[in-house]
């Protein structure tokens, strides 16, 4: 009710009044007061913000409506004519603003845009002759070391060639030993596992199993399942071309998983 009166920058009613809401608000104990209380906090922070736009200080405002005559005087429109004389007028087209008055102001807006840097050389102009390539000196030692990593992959050839030979021979070797059991009592077999197992050697137990693999996968030996269903392994007869396709077709491998604690 009383808003201009407060308004006034000579006025305190406003300080007045929200001392008062502070007194009252002590014995607030309903939530209709607290929210009275609330509302009257957003009322006196409008007329705050408004009295605070109201205040003249030294500093210079931007006034719209002042720049705007300003920059339509620049443009060319002559104010003391009077708007009948304006309006008749064939050089300012729509009775407001003459032909190039854009274009005055832009090129006077040109002047106030940042411009790019131009363009220089940080340490001088580049030089037209390429530089000079440096002489390379080899040293005796770099020489001798690619000797050196040169012969390496002759000796890892060489490794693995006999690895290679060392395996084969093993597979051989335990081959003939398979035909000589089988040999002396055919009709007994034996048993994959008693053939395998190194009592004293875990490792070797591993490459017994290892080697006979190449037995099975290239069909010169077999493992079938007694009537105890425990393996037992034969040797194969040689067979002819025909044979062998036939007995590759049906030939199969499996994964025999053997830890410490078994074969103990």
């Amino acid at each position: 009710e009383n808003r201009e009166s407060v308004l006034n920058s000579k006025s305190n009613k406003l300080t007045e009044a929200l001392e008062e809401a502070n007194r009252l608000f002590n014995g607030v104990s309903r939530a209709r007061e607290a929210a009275l209380d609330a509302q009257f906090l957003v009322i006196a922070t409008n007329i705050g913000k408004e009295k605070a736009s109201e205040l003249h200080s030294e500093m210079s405002a931007f006034d719209s409506a002042a720049f705007a005559e300003d920059l339509l005087t620049f443009m060319g429109i002559n104010r003391t004519e009077e708007e009948e004389e304006t309006d008749d007028s064939e050089d300012v087209p729509g009775g407001f603003l003459p032909t190039d008055a854009w274009q005055t102001m832009g090129e006077e807006a040109t002047k106030y845009f940042r411009r790019a840097p131009t363009f220089h050389y940080m340490m001088g102009s580049f030089k037209s002759e390429p530089p000079v390539p440096k002489q390379r000196i080899e040293r005796r030692k770099k020489a001798s070391r690619g000797k050196a990593e040169r012969a390496m992959p002759a000796q890892l050839k060489k490794m693995e060639l006999s690895h290679q030979e060392a395996t084969e021979k093993e597979v051989e070797r335990i081959l003939r030993i398979l035909q000589t059991h089988f040999e002396n009592d055919p009709d007994t077999p034996i048993s994959f596992f008693d053939f395998v197992i190194d009592p004293n050697s875990f490792a070797r137990t591993v490459e017994n199993m290892f080697h006979v693999s190449f037995l099975i996968r290239d069909g010169l030996a077999k493992i079938k399942l007694d009537e105890d269903e425990l393996p037992v392994i034969e040797p194969m007869k040689p067979i002819g071309r025909g044979e062998e396709d036939n007995r590759a077709a049906a030939r199969n491998q499996v994964i025999i998983s053997l830890d410490q604690k078994e074969w103990k």
